[in-house]
Protein backbone atom coordinates (compact mmCIF):
# COMPACT_ATOMS: atom_id res chain seq x y z
CA UNK A 1 0.00 0.00 0.00
CA UNK A 2 2.91 2.47 0.31
CA UNK A 3 3.47 4.88 -2.62
CA UNK A 4 5.43 7.77 -3.04
CA UNK A 5 2.01 9.43 -3.05
CA UNK A 6 1.06 8.01 0.36
CA UNK A 7 3.95 8.94 1.91
CA UNK A 8 4.36 12.42 0.84
CA UNK A 9 0.57 13.11 1.70
CA UNK A 10 0.18 10.88 4.99
CA UNK A 11 3.92 11.38 6.16
CA UNK A 12 3.46 15.34 6.17
CA UNK A 13 -0.22 15.83 6.25
CA UNK A 14 -1.31 16.45 10.23
CA UNK A 15 -5.51 16.69 9.55
CA UNK A 16 -6.39 15.02 12.51
CA UNK A 17 -3.08 14.01 13.10
CA UNK A 18 -2.56 15.90 16.59
CA UNK A 19 1.18 16.37 17.82
CA UNK A 20 3.80 15.07 15.49
CA UNK A 21 7.31 12.21 16.24
CA UNK A 22 9.62 12.72 13.79
CA UNK A 23 7.09 13.77 10.86
CA UNK A 24 4.75 11.28 11.88
CA UNK A 25 1.31 12.14 13.31
CA UNK A 26 0.89 10.89 17.02
CA UNK A 27 -3.24 10.30 16.81
CA UNK A 28 -3.13 7.35 13.91
CA UNK A 29 0.01 5.83 15.79
CA UNK A 30 -2.73 5.62 18.88
CA UNK A 31 -5.37 4.50 17.01
CA UNK A 32 -3.36 1.29 16.44
CA UNK A 33 -2.31 0.86 19.90
CA UNK A 34 -5.85 1.03 20.66
CA UNK A 35 -6.76 -2.06 17.91
CA UNK A 36 -3.92 -3.89 19.14
CA UNK A 37 -5.31 -3.33 22.87
CA UNK A 38 -8.72 -3.99 21.91
CA UNK A 39 -8.09 -7.50 19.24
CA UNK A 40 -6.24 -8.72 22.53
CA UNK A 41 -9.36 -7.71 24.63
CA UNK A 42 -11.33 -9.63 22.46
CA UNK A 43 -9.44 -12.45 22.12
CA UNK A 44 -9.63 -13.12 26.20
CA UNK A 45 -12.93 -12.85 26.15
CA UNK A 46 -13.12 -15.25 23.50
CA UNK A 47 -11.71 -17.20 26.02
CA UNK A 48 -14.19 -17.14 28.18
CA UNK A 49 -16.37 -19.17 25.48
CA UNK A 50 -14.50 -22.07 25.20
CA UNK A 51 -15.10 -24.06 28.68
CA UNK A 52 -19.09 -23.89 27.55
CA UNK A 53 -18.81 -23.98 23.73
CA UNK A 54 -15.36 -25.14 22.70
CA UNK A 55 -12.85 -22.89 20.66
CA UNK A 56 -14.25 -24.45 17.35
CA UNK A 57 -18.10 -23.62 18.76
CA UNK A 58 -16.86 -20.01 19.35
CA UNK A 59 -15.10 -19.81 15.77
CA UNK A 60 -18.39 -21.04 14.32
CA UNK A 61 -20.86 -18.85 16.39
CA UNK A 62 -18.68 -15.37 15.59
CA UNK A 63 -17.95 -16.27 11.79
CA UNK A 64 -22.03 -16.78 11.09
CA UNK A 65 -22.95 -14.01 13.71
CA UNK A 66 -20.44 -11.88 11.37
CA UNK A 67 -21.63 -13.18 8.16
CA UNK A 68 -25.03 -12.57 9.02
CA UNK A 69 -24.26 -9.28 9.59
CA UNK A 70 -22.15 -8.14 6.47
CA UNK A 71 -24.46 -10.31 4.43
CA UNK A 72 -27.28 -7.95 5.70
CA UNK A 73 -25.68 -5.26 5.19
CA UNK A 74 -23.76 -5.82 1.91
CA UNK A 75 -26.54 -7.87 0.16
CA UNK A 76 -23.84 -9.14 -2.16
CA UNK A 77 -25.07 -10.34 -5.90
CA UNK A 78 -24.08 -13.55 -6.27
CA UNK A 79 -26.25 -14.48 -8.75
CA UNK A 80 -23.45 -12.37 -10.89
CA UNK A 81 -20.24 -14.09 -9.43
CA UNK A 82 -18.25 -15.83 -12.20
CA UNK A 83 -16.86 -19.01 -12.05
CA UNK A 84 -13.51 -17.46 -11.48
CA UNK A 85 -14.91 -15.18 -8.81
CA UNK A 86 -16.88 -18.02 -7.34
CA UNK A 87 -13.36 -19.82 -7.22
CA UNK A 88 -11.94 -17.06 -5.60
CA UNK A 89 -14.20 -16.58 -2.84
CA UNK A 90 -14.28 -19.94 -2.16
CA UNK A 91 -10.25 -19.87 -1.11
CA UNK A 92 -10.73 -16.51 0.72
CA UNK A 93 -13.61 -18.81 2.43
CA UNK A 94 -11.52 -21.69 3.34
CA UNK A 95 -8.54 -19.64 4.58
CA UNK A 96 -11.02 -17.43 6.57
CA UNK A 97 -12.04 -20.04 8.69
CA UNK A 98 -8.98 -22.55 8.32
CA UNK A 99 -7.44 -19.32 10.40
CA UNK A 100 -10.14 -18.75 12.74
CA UNK A 101 -10.37 -22.02 13.75
CA UNK A 102 -6.90 -23.29 14.14
CA UNK A 103 -5.94 -19.53 15.85
CA UNK A 104 -8.43 -19.81 18.72
CA UNK A 105 -7.84 -23.63 18.68
CA UNK A 106 -4.24 -22.22 19.68
CA UNK A 107 -5.06 -20.26 22.44
CA UNK A 108 -7.41 -22.88 23.87
CA UNK A 109 -3.95 -24.59 24.46
CA UNK A 110 -1.05 -22.31 24.31
CA UNK A 111 -0.56 -18.71 25.83
CA UNK A 112 -2.00 -15.83 23.43
CA UNK A 113 1.56 -14.41 23.07
CA UNK A 114 3.07 -17.58 22.00
CA UNK A 115 0.27 -18.20 19.85
CA UNK A 116 0.74 -14.78 17.86
CA UNK A 117 4.65 -14.95 17.41
CA UNK A 118 4.14 -18.20 15.94
CA UNK A 119 1.46 -17.15 13.74
CA UNK A 120 3.11 -14.13 12.59
CA UNK A 121 5.62 -16.77 10.58
CA UNK A 122 2.87 -17.05 7.71
CA UNK A 123 3.07 -13.95 6.17
CA UNK A 124 6.53 -13.34 7.30
CA UNK A 125 7.83 -16.39 5.17
CA UNK A 126 5.18 -15.47 2.46
CA UNK A 127 7.43 -12.07 2.27
CA UNK A 128 10.19 -14.17 1.96
CA UNK A 129 8.70 -16.36 -0.72
CA UNK A 130 7.20 -13.67 -3.04
CA UNK A 131 10.74 -11.62 -2.74
CA UNK A 132 13.99 -12.08 -4.57
CA UNK A 133 15.79 -9.98 -1.34
CA UNK A 134 18.12 -11.93 0.74
CA UNK A 135 17.42 -9.77 3.53
CA UNK A 136 14.27 -10.85 3.70
CA UNK A 137 14.94 -14.69 4.38
CA UNK A 138 17.22 -13.47 6.81
CA UNK A 139 14.56 -11.83 8.77
CA UNK A 140 12.03 -14.66 8.13
CA UNK A 141 15.37 -17.03 10.22
CA UNK A 142 15.61 -14.60 12.93
CA UNK A 143 11.59 -14.93 13.74
CA UNK A 144 12.22 -18.95 13.57
CA UNK A 145 15.08 -18.06 15.94
CA UNK A 146 12.95 -16.18 18.35
CA UNK A 147 10.05 -18.50 18.10
CA UNK A 148 12.12 -21.75 18.58
CA UNK A 149 13.44 -20.40 22.09
CA UNK A 150 9.61 -21.66 22.69
CA UNK A 151 10.78 -24.79 22.11
CA UNK A 152 13.83 -24.93 23.96
CA UNK A 153 11.76 -23.16 27.14
CA UNK A 154 9.55 -26.63 26.66
CA UNK A 155 12.52 -28.88 26.68
CA UNK A 156 14.36 -27.36 29.12
CA UNK A 157 11.35 -28.03 31.51
CA UNK A 158 11.20 -24.37 32.08
CA UNK A 159 8.02 -23.63 30.68
CA UNK A 160 5.68 -26.79 29.09
CA UNK A 161 3.81 -26.16 26.03
CA UNK A 162 1.10 -28.04 24.35
CA UNK A 163 2.43 -29.80 21.43
CA UNK A 164 -1.07 -29.76 19.69
CA UNK A 165 -1.33 -26.00 20.68
CA UNK A 166 1.96 -25.18 18.96
CA UNK A 167 0.62 -27.01 15.84
CA UNK A 168 -2.66 -24.99 15.58
CA UNK A 169 -0.67 -22.16 16.04
CA UNK A 170 1.60 -23.03 13.07
CA UNK A 171 -1.43 -23.95 10.97
CA UNK A 172 -3.29 -20.51 11.51
CA UNK A 173 0.38 -19.22 10.32
CA UNK A 174 -0.09 -21.47 6.99
CA UNK A 175 -4.13 -20.11 6.40
CA UNK A 176 -2.39 -16.01 7.66
CA UNK A 177 -0.70 -16.49 4.42
CA UNK A 178 -3.26 -17.73 2.50
CA UNK A 179 -5.15 -15.25 3.72
CA UNK A 180 -3.10 -12.64 2.48
CA UNK A 181 -3.38 -13.83 -0.83
CA UNK A 182 -6.64 -14.78 -1.26
CA UNK A 183 -8.03 -11.55 0.15
CA UNK A 184 -5.64 -9.59 -1.78
CA UNK A 185 -7.11 -11.83 -5.19
CA UNK A 186 -10.44 -11.40 -4.02
CA UNK A 187 -10.36 -7.92 -3.86
CA UNK A 188 -9.30 -7.40 -7.36
CA UNK A 189 -11.94 -9.44 -8.83
CA UNK A 190 -14.60 -9.03 -6.88
CA UNK A 191 -16.35 -5.36 -6.25
CA UNK A 192 -17.45 -3.91 -3.31
CA UNK A 193 -17.32 -6.23 -0.30
CA UNK A 194 -18.92 -9.01 -2.18
CA UNK A 195 -16.04 -10.87 -2.04
CA UNK A 196 -15.68 -10.69 1.86
CA UNK A 197 -19.55 -11.60 3.06
CA UNK A 198 -19.62 -14.37 1.11
CA UNK A 199 -16.26 -15.48 2.21
CA UNK A 200 -17.25 -15.66 5.74
CA UNK A 201 -20.66 -17.29 5.22
CA UNK A 202 -18.15 -19.83 3.32
CA UNK A 203 -15.52 -19.85 6.51
CA UNK A 204 -18.52 -20.16 8.94
CA UNK A 205 -19.36 -23.35 7.30
CA UNK A 206 -15.67 -24.62 7.15
CA UNK A 207 -15.40 -24.77 10.63
CA UNK A 208 -19.06 -25.93 11.08
CA UNK A 209 -18.78 -29.63 11.25
CA UNK A 210 -16.18 -29.64 14.21
CA UNK A 211 -18.47 -26.45 16.14
CA UNK A 212 -22.10 -26.87 15.28
CA UNK A 213 -23.09 -28.31 18.81
CA UNK A 214 -21.27 -25.37 20.47
CA UNK A 215 -22.42 -23.05 18.59
CA UNK A 216 -25.90 -24.02 18.74
CA UNK A 217 -25.36 -23.91 22.61
CA UNK A 218 -24.25 -20.71 22.75
CA UNK A 219 -26.98 -18.99 20.52
CA UNK A 220 -29.36 -20.80 23.11
CA UNK A 221 -27.61 -18.96 26.03
CA UNK A 222 -27.83 -15.04 25.98
CA UNK A 223 -24.88 -14.87 28.06
CA UNK A 224 -22.77 -16.64 25.78
CA UNK A 225 -24.50 -14.71 23.18
CA UNK A 226 -23.83 -11.57 24.53
CA UNK A 227 -20.01 -12.37 25.16
CA UNK A 228 -19.74 -13.37 21.63
CA UNK A 229 -21.08 -10.30 20.07
CA UNK A 230 -18.46 -8.42 22.12
CA UNK A 231 -15.88 -10.51 21.06
CA UNK A 232 -17.39 -9.72 17.50
CA UNK A 233 -17.02 -5.94 18.67
CA UNK A 234 -13.68 -5.62 20.17
CA UNK A 235 -11.76 -7.86 17.68
CA UNK A 236 -13.36 -7.01 14.73
CA UNK A 237 -15.14 -4.03 14.50
CA UNK A 238 -13.54 -1.86 16.68
CA UNK A 239 -9.81 -2.29 15.24
CA UNK A 240 -11.12 -2.47 11.47
CA UNK A 241 -12.44 1.61 12.80
CA UNK A 242 -9.48 2.39 14.52
CA UNK A 243 -6.69 0.77 11.71
CA UNK A 244 -8.77 2.30 8.72
CA UNK A 245 -8.22 5.48 10.54
CA UNK A 246 -4.60 5.31 10.60
CA UNK A 247 -3.78 3.55 6.91
CA UNK A 248 -5.64 7.05 5.67
CA UNK A 249 -3.13 8.70 8.04
CA UNK A 250 0.10 7.08 7.87
CA UNK A 251 2.72 5.68 5.41
CA UNK A 252 2.29 1.72 4.63
CA UNK A 253 5.76 1.11 6.29
CA UNK A 254 4.74 2.98 9.77
CA UNK A 255 1.52 1.16 9.86
CA UNK A 256 3.76 -1.97 9.79
CA UNK A 257 6.08 -1.65 11.90
CA UNK A 258 3.31 -0.47 14.45
CA UNK A 259 1.45 -3.81 13.05
CA UNK A 260 4.88 -5.68 14.42
CA UNK A 261 4.17 -4.81 18.10
CA UNK A 262 1.81 -7.14 17.96
CA UNK A 263 3.15 -10.10 19.37
CA UNK A 264 4.76 -8.54 22.37
CA UNK A 265 1.12 -6.72 23.06
CA UNK A 266 -0.54 -10.60 22.60
CA UNK A 267 2.04 -11.62 25.23
CA UNK A 268 1.76 -8.77 27.67
CA UNK A 269 -2.36 -9.39 27.42
CA UNK A 270 -2.15 -12.38 27.91
CA UNK A 271 -0.32 -11.64 31.55
CA UNK A 272 -2.29 -9.25 32.27
CA UNK A 273 -6.09 -10.27 30.83
CA UNK A 274 -5.49 -13.94 31.22
CA UNK A 275 -2.74 -14.57 34.64
CA UNK A 276 -0.62 -16.19 31.79
CA UNK A 277 2.84 -16.98 32.63
CA UNK A 278 6.07 -14.49 31.71
CA UNK A 279 9.30 -16.03 31.01
CA UNK A 280 12.42 -14.40 29.65
CA UNK A 281 12.81 -16.34 27.06
CA UNK A 282 9.29 -15.62 25.72
CA UNK A 283 9.98 -12.18 25.89
CA UNK A 284 12.76 -12.89 23.78
CA UNK A 285 11.07 -15.10 21.60
CA UNK A 286 8.16 -11.83 20.89
CA UNK A 287 11.08 -9.51 20.35
CA UNK A 288 12.80 -10.98 17.60
CA UNK A 289 9.64 -11.93 15.99
CA UNK A 290 8.54 -8.06 16.40
CA UNK A 291 12.34 -7.30 15.27
CA UNK A 292 11.90 -9.79 12.00
CA UNK A 293 8.98 -8.37 11.28
CA UNK A 294 9.72 -4.67 11.51
CA UNK A 295 12.67 -5.73 8.97
CA UNK A 296 10.61 -6.87 6.85
CA UNK A 297 8.37 -3.94 6.52
CA UNK A 298 11.23 -1.63 6.47
CA UNK A 299 13.47 -3.76 3.20
CA UNK A 300 10.15 -3.85 1.56
CA UNK A 301 10.18 0.41 1.02
CA UNK A 302 11.68 0.17 -1.68
CA UNK A 303 11.51 -2.77 -4.11
CA UNK A 304 14.01 -3.32 -6.86
CA UNK A 305 12.41 -1.89 -10.16
CA UNK A 306 13.68 -5.45 -12.06
CA UNK A 307 12.50 -8.04 -9.36
CA UNK A 308 10.58 -10.38 -10.61
CA UNK A 309 6.83 -10.61 -10.11
CA UNK A 310 4.36 -13.48 -9.06
CA UNK A 311 3.44 -15.03 -12.25
CA UNK A 312 -0.51 -14.31 -12.39
CA UNK A 313 0.16 -10.36 -11.08
CA UNK A 314 0.81 -7.28 -13.15
CA UNK A 315 3.87 -5.07 -12.87
CA UNK A 316 4.02 -3.24 -10.12
CA UNK A 317 2.03 -5.54 -7.68
CA UNK A 318 2.99 -5.27 -3.87
CA UNK A 319 1.26 -7.19 -1.40
CA UNK A 320 -1.09 -5.53 0.76
CA UNK A 321 -0.31 -4.95 4.59
CA UNK A 322 -2.50 -7.39 6.59
CA UNK A 323 -4.32 -5.46 9.24
CA UNK A 324 -4.90 -6.61 12.92
CA UNK A 325 -8.45 -7.35 11.81
CA UNK A 326 -7.39 -10.12 9.18
CA UNK A 327 -6.78 -12.15 12.00
CA UNK A 328 -10.13 -12.66 12.66
CA UNK A 329 -11.20 -12.64 8.83
CA UNK A 330 -13.83 -9.52 9.61
CA UNK A 331 -11.11 -7.14 7.51
CA UNK A 332 -10.23 -7.46 3.66
CA UNK A 333 -6.86 -6.15 2.74
CA UNK A 334 -6.30 -2.81 1.69
CA UNK A 335 -4.99 -1.95 -1.33
CA UNK A 336 -3.65 1.54 -2.23
CA UNK A 337 -6.36 2.75 -4.90
CA UNK A 338 -9.30 1.33 -1.55
CA UNK A 339 -7.56 3.88 0.99
CA UNK A 340 -7.98 6.61 -2.25
CA UNK A 341 -10.96 5.64 -2.83
CA UNK A 342 -12.24 5.54 1.05
CA UNK A 343 -10.49 9.33 1.18
CA UNK A 344 -12.14 11.02 -1.85
CA UNK A 345 -15.34 9.55 -0.71
CA UNK A 346 -15.11 10.80 2.81
CA UNK A 347 -14.23 14.24 1.38
CA UNK A 348 -17.16 14.82 -0.94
Amino acid sequence: MTTSSTSSTTATAGVGGGAHAGGVAMTPILFILGSCISLQFGAALATQLFPAIGSWGTTALRLGLAAAVLIVIVRPKVHRFTRQQWLGVAAFGVAVGGMNGAFYASIDRIPLGTAVAIEFLGPLVLSALLSTRRTDLLWVLLALGGVSLFGFESLTGAASLDVLGVIFALVAAVFWALYVLASAHVGRIVPGQDGLAVAMLIGALVVLPLGAPGAVAGIAEPRLLLIALGTALLASVLPYTLELSALRRLPRHVFGIMLSLEPVVALFAGVLLLSQEITPLRVAAAVLVVVASAGVTLTARARPAGEPQPIDEAPGWELPTPTHATLTGEMPILTEDDLREDGDASTR
